[in-house]
């Protein structure tokens, strides 16, 4: 019998700790933006392509001057 009152007494010391990690990552933003990573995928294309069209503006923005 002892054992089933050290085992509760574990559970509700573990569950504490998983809720108190829980809370703060909910605090510091964890599981703010939830639309963006599903959607990341489908424009990686364009992203790339931003990121090519600026590196060529300041390339030539520098072999101008």
């Amino acid at each position: 019998m002892e054992v089933v009152y050290i085992t509760i007494g574990v559970s509700i010391v573990v569950a504490v700790f998983f809720f108190i990690v829980f809370i703060k990552s909910v605090k510091s933003g964890q599981y703010e933006d939830t639309h963006t990573p599903a959607v990341r995928m489908l424009f990686d294309d364009e992203l790339v392509t931003e990121k090519k069209d600026k590196i060529k503006k300041v390339k030539s923005k520098i072999t101008n001057n």
